[in-house]
């Protein structure tokens, strides 16, 4: 186990080596000039030329790239021009508020995508299997920012049962129940798709296994329906399914930033698309190297359970 994490952990270098490259790449290419987008349409030409030397906007691009690689690798990740903080400080204070997020709509997740796929397989082509698969088609094909914006206008506007936006009430709020309220519309958005996806999933690899001669010998033996299902089936059945649940994991906190933007939830996304449009580069360049390594390091650790679950897996 330890040697399959040690490389593990070794292939990983080339991946976030790559990961940095492409991240950096976007935000250079992308057309404007941000030094004009910081100090505005009225900079004087000297203006901007002192402020692109100081971003070091004046070199070449390879050595753009190299300069902030390694500053990162030195923990610096630069400093916020348009909020004139470090950038570190600033996402690890946004990204907190996002994990709050994705932990809560990962959790829903997996509750519903697996319990969903586990009655799905065993109840096959039945009513309920039929009427499941309709709600998971729904709800993969529902946008997040527009099933948000549809539970903020019944339970927030019509119903008044849930706020609207917001981690906590402006007035008197910060509480656990407080936070707990706020959580569930944002929480709830992000995880109807991934649920979908898992829900899928699991009735396929459930089913598989099902029909396995180990399961019929289970049955044959007199072994109570829901031990074959729970005790031989779903354990079986988890080791293809702890992969997607690690691919859920960095979709829901990827896909927080829709979300983030349409309740107001003060995370990582909402930070990115405020960034986006001040053109503070440094700073979304933190922000998404966070999030993609964040994603490539759930998925290393679904990898490391299933591995857990079946040594026989090697990849």
């Amino acid at each position: 186990m330890l040697s399959y994490v040690a490389r593990r952990l070794l292939a990983l270098i080339p991946v976030l080596l790559g990961l940095s490259l492409v991240v950096f790449l976007i935000m250079a290419l992308v057309p404007g000039d941000p030094a004009l987008a910081i100090l505005g349409s009225y900079a004087t030409p000297e203006s901007l030329a002192t402020l692109r030397a100081q971003m070091g906007l004046d070199r070449p691009l390879p050595v753009q790239y190299l300069v902030w690689l390694d500053n990162i690798l030195h923990g610096d990740f630069g400093r916020s021009y348009s909020l004139n903080r470090p950038v570190l400080d600033e996402v690890g204070e946004r990204f907190g508020a996002t994990l709050i997020l994705s932990s809560a709509a990962f959790a829903l997740c997996s509750i519903w995508g697996v319990l969903a796929g586990v009655v799905c397989a065993v109840r096959q082509n039945g009513w309920v299997d039929r009427l499941v698969t309709l709600f998971v088609l729904i709800g993969i094909s529902i946008p997040s920012f527009w099933l948000g914006l549809l539970l903020i206008l019944l339970f927030a506007v019509r119903l008044q049962w849930l706020p609207a936006s917001g981690m906590v009430a402006i007035y008197g709020g910060g509480d656990f129940f407080d936070r707990i309220r706020h959580l569930v519309l944002p929480a709830t958005t992000l995880a109807v798709v991934a649920s979908g996806v898992i829900a899928r999933l699991t009735r396929s690899g459930m089913l598989e296994v099902l029909r396995q001669d180990y399961i019929r010998t289970a049955r044959a033996k007199g072994a109570a329906e829901r031990s074959v299902v729970f005790r031989h089936a779903f354990r079986a059945a988890l080791v293809n399914i702890v992969p997607a649940l690690g691919l859920q994991a960095g979709f829901v906190l990827g896909g927080a930033v829709y979300v983030e933007t349409v309740f107001q939830w003060p995370g990582i996304g909402r930070m990115l698309v405020t960034a986006i449009s001040t053109r503070d580069i440094l700073l979304v360049q933190g922000g998404v190297l966070v999030v993609a390594a964040s994603y490539v390091l759930f998925n290393l650790i679904a990898d490391m359970v299933q591995h857990w679950l079946d040594p026989r897996v090697k990849t």
